[in-house]
C-alpha cells in the first residue's frame, strides 16, 4: 500500500495510537475529576472559595500552554516529543493527589496535570492533522473525541464502583496509576516517530493578520462561545435543584460523556461529507435551544436525565469539525500555532465565561443565566456565519 494510500485511511496508525490514549487518559482522569471538591471539601477542609482557585489556575494554565507548545512544533520541536512529555507529566502527577495532605498539595499537583494537558493538545492535534487527508479528517478527529469521552465514561463508572467496594477516596486516586501506566505504553511503542528534521534556526514572528481569515474567525467565534459556555458543573447543581440524589451524580455524569461518545464520530464524518460550517452551525443551534429549555424546564429529576446528555451531545457535535476546519484552513507551518490559539481562546475566555454565569445564577436565578448563555451563544455563532460567508467558498 502506498505512502498516499495510508496516509488517506481513516484511522491511520497515529490516530489509533492517540485515540487509544486518550481513552486511557480520560479514564484516569474522570476517576479524579467528579471527586476532586468533594475531597478538598470534605476531607481537606478547603472551602469552595479553594476549589474555585485551584480549577482556575489549573486551566488557565492548560490554556496558555497550549498555545505555547503549538508555537514550539511550528518551530521544530518534535511533536511525538511533546505529545510523550505532557502525557507523561500528567500521569506523574494524577495519582500522586491520593497522598495530598493539604490544599497547597492539590494546587501543586493539579498544576501539574493541567502543564501536561497543555504541552500536549495542540501537537497532538497537529499529528492527527498531518495523519489525515482533508476528506477524512473530521472522521479521525470524530474518532479522537469519542474515544476521549469513552475514557471519561468509564472513569466515573470505576470509580463509582471501586468507592461502593470500600476502597477509599485516596485509593481511588492512587489507582489512577494503572490506566496512565497503559497511556505511556501505547505512546512509547505505539506511537511512529517522527521523520528526522532540521529545526529552524528562527522561526517567523506570529502575526494576527498571517492567519487565514477563515482560521481568525473560528478562533474568535470559539472563543466567544466558550465565553458563553456552560460549565458542565453547572448542570449538576441543576440537576440537583431538580431533586436529583447526590449518588447518581457520577452515574449521570459518565451517561453524558457516554451519550458525548457516540455522537462524536457520526457528526466528525458527516463534516467530511456536508462541509464542515453547516456541521458546526447546526451543533451551535442545538446548544442554544437546549439552554433554552433548560431556562424553562419545569422542577422533577427525571429531567436531568434527558436535558444534561443533550447539552453533552450539542457540545460534542461540533467538536470535531471545529478541529478539522482549523486542520484545513491553517498553512502548514502555522498548524500546531493554529491549534494552540483555538485552545487558548476556548480556555481563556472559559473562565470569564463561568464567573459570568454564576454571578448571573447567585444574584437572579438559574434561568436568567442559561437565558444569557443562549443568547452569548448566538451572537457568537452568527459572527461565525457572517464572517464565514464573506470570505472565500472553502470547507
Amino acid at each position: 500500500m502506498s505512502r498516499v494510500a495510508r496516509v488517506a485511511r481513516p484511522h491511520a496508525r497515529v490516530v489509533v495510537v492517540l485515540g487509544w490514549v486518550s481513552f486511557w487518559n480520560d479514564t484516569a482522569s474522570e476517576m479524579l475529576t467528579p471527586l476532586l471538591p468533594l475531597f478538598l471539601t470534605t476531607t481537606l477542609g478547603a472551602g469552595p472559595a479553594i476549589v474555585g482557585v485551584v480549577e482556575g489556575i489549573a486551566e488557565a494554565t492548560a490554556s496558555v500552554l497550549k498555545f505555547v507548545s503549538g508555537r514550539l512544533a511550528d518551530r521544530g520541536w518534535p511533536a511525538r516529543g511533546l505529545v510523550l512529555g505532557g502525557y507523561s507529566v500528567s500521569n506523574a502527577a494524577r495519582p500522586l493527589l491520593g497522598l495530598a495532605t493539604g490544599w497547597g498539595h492539590v494546587l501543586t499537583l493539579r498544576f501539574a496535570d493541567r502543564v501536561g494537558k497543555g504541552v500536549r493538545t495542540a501537537p497532538r492535534d497537529a499529528l492527527i492533522t498531518g495523519a489525515t487527508s482533508p476528506d477524512q479528517r473530521g472522521r479521525a478527529f470524530g474518532f479522537q473525541r469519542a474515544m476521549d469521552h469513552a475514557g471519561s465514561t468509564l472513569g466515573p463508572v470505576a470509580a463509582f464502583l471501586l468507592l461502593h467496594a470500600g476502597v477509599s477516596l485516596r485509593s481511588v486516586f492512587l489507582a489512577s496509576i494503572v490506566p496512565g501506566v497503559l497511556v505511556l505504553a501505547l505512546l512509547g511503542f505505539g506511537l511512529p516517530r517522527e521523520p528526522r528534521a532540521a529545526r529552524p534556526a528562527a522561526a517567523p514572528p506570529l502575526r494576527w493578520r498571517g492567519l487565514d481569515p477563515h482560521v481568525r474567525a473560528l478562533v474568535l467565534a470559539a472563543g466567544g462561545l466558550a465565553l458563553a459556555t456552560t460549565p458542565e458543573a453547572f448542570l449538576v447543581l441543576w440537576a440537583a435543584e431538580r431533586g436529583l440524589a447526590l449518588a447518581w451524580v457520577p452515574i449521570l455524569w459518565a451517561v453524558v460523556h457516554g451519550a458525548k461518545a457516540l455522537v462524536a464520530t457520526p457528526a466528525g464524518r458527516l463534516s467530511d461529507r456536508v462541509g464542515r460550517l453547516p456541521v458546526v452551525g447546526a451543533g451551535w443551534a442545538a446548544r442554544i435551544a437546549v439552554l433554552l429549555a433548560l431556562a424553562t424546564a419545569p422542577d422533577g429529576p427525571w429531567l436531568a436525565w434527558l436535558l444534561f446528555p443533550a447539552y453533552g451531545v450539542a457540545l460534542a457535535s461540533t467538536e470535531a469539525a471545529e478541529r478539522a476546519l482549523i486542520g484545513d484552513l491553517a498553512p502548514a507551518a502555522q498548524k500546531a500555532t493554529a491549534f494552540g490559539l483555538y485552545h487558548l481562546s476556548t480556555g481563556i475566555l472559559a473562565l470569564p465565561g463561568a464567573v459570568l454565569f454564576g454571578a448571573i445564577w447567585q444574584r437572579f436565578g438559574s434561568a436568567p443565566a442559561f437565558l444569557t448563555a443562549a443568547g452569548l451563544t448566538a451572537l457568537a455563532a452568527g459572527t461565525l456565519v457572517a464572517i464565514a460567508r464573506r470570505g472565500s467558498a472553502r470547507p
